[in-house]
């Protein structure tokens, strides 16, 4: 097979306009299919976050608890401490203060 730095200028348009010819074929196969006409991810799974997983198992014990009559279990992640506004603008001015003595004593690093 040819690799692509030896094709000529119009054996690259005619490349492209194929591969938009596939695509479009593509599509209209997947929408008479029903299919969204997207094609899946190589090996056939998804990625998912640690907290969207988190998320999602917190909601279905909290649909079990409810099906049960057990009262609700916390969501994940909702124990976590919130500061707050002046707290994080005293913290915020502090740094300030260190870094502009760190510069005035001519420090690039605290």
């Amino acid at each position: 097979m040819n690799s692509i730095s030896s094709l000529s200028a119009q054996q690259l348009r005619r490349a492209a306009a194929i591969k938009e010819q596939i695509d479009e074929l593509e599509s209209e196969l997947g929408k008479i299919v029903g299919g969204s006409g997207a094609t899946p991810a190589p090996n056939g799974r998804r990625t998912m976050s640690a907290s969207a997983r988190a998320r999602i198992g917190a909601a279905q014990k909290a649909r079990w608890a409810k099906v049960k009559g057990k009262t609700a279990v916390k969501p994940a992640g909702s124990s976590r401490r919130r500061m707050s506004p002046a707290a994080r603008a005293k913290i915020a001015a502090a740094a300030k203060a260190r870094w502009a003595k760190a510069k005035a004593a001519g420090r690039t690093s605290l």
